[in-house]
């Protein structure tokens, strides 16, 4: 059964729309936890727009479950998460223009200077995961870096609203999925989950974490970080 990760990038995001101290990242990542979530997720972004380093500092010595940190996979980030040594490292795209990331990492074009960022994390016991689309060519490439993981970019498949884009999209991370774990890779996926599309997801055979964030603190507003957490660890949970 696949286990929740719960992104809380956007506690921060409300936090640095008034430069103040609330609300504060490291109590949210507590009460996620105490509901259920099976590991915090944050991505410390070039320009800081929300979480901060001394938020990842605190998170790493506060998390119980386990801390994923998302980045780009730069040279000073790398320095980064040397220090820090989250749980594990999820290395993602990055442009500042973007309200979000917009896709997978092209890990093939990536090529050996991805593969030295790999190698230099995972030597240093920091295990990897690649963002990436379920494209063959891609999970290919990124078996041949090294990495432990792979989180398929699941924001095609969010965005349908036809049944037959939905079922196709399901199809294309199915077998995605099916053959990054016969190449040796660990699969985990995330990216535009919600409460009405993440259950696909989880029931796709040996997924093994979907990392949620903005649907679980959108709903969080109105109803609580508790239940919010609880909702879709149930929902996950629900093979019906």
């Amino acid at each position: 059964m696949a286990t929740l990760g719960v992104n809380i990038d956007h506690i921060a995001t409300i936090r640095q729309a008034r430069r103040t101290v609330e609300p504060d990242p490291v109590t949210a990542a507590v009460i996620a936890e105490l509901a259920g979530a099976d590991g915090i997720t944050v991505h410390l972004r070039e320009d800081r727009r929300h979480i901060q380093e001394r938020d990842v500092q605190l998170l790493r010595q506060t998390v119980r479950t386990h801390l994923n940190l998302e980045m780009a996979a730069v040279s000073p980030m790398v320095e980064f998460a040397l220090q820090i040594r989250p749980d594990y490292v999820t290395l993602v795209p990055e442009r500042r223009e973007e309200v979000t990331t917009e896709g997978g990492l092209d890990v093939i074009k990536g090529g050996d200077t991805l593969t030295k960022i790999v190698e230099t994390l995972q030597e240093a016991g920091i295990p990897v995961s690649l963002f990436v689309d379920a494209d063959p060519e891609q999970l290919k490439a990124a078996a041949q870096t090294g990495a432990q993981w792979v989180e398929l970019h699941t924001g095609k498949y969010a965005n349908c609203r036809q049944e037959a884009d939905i079922k196709a999209q399901l199809k294309y991370l199915t077998r995605g999925a099916e053959l990054a774990i016969s190449l040796g890779l660990r699969v985990n996926a995330g990216h535009g989950l919600t409460y009405q599309n993440t259950k696909a997801i989880a029931q796709i055979p040996l997924m093994e974490e979907l990392n949620i964030g903005h649907s679980i603190i959108s709903r969080a507003v109105l109803v609580g970080l508790d239940r919010a957490v609880r909702e879709m660890k149930a929902l996950i949970a629900d093979n019906s």
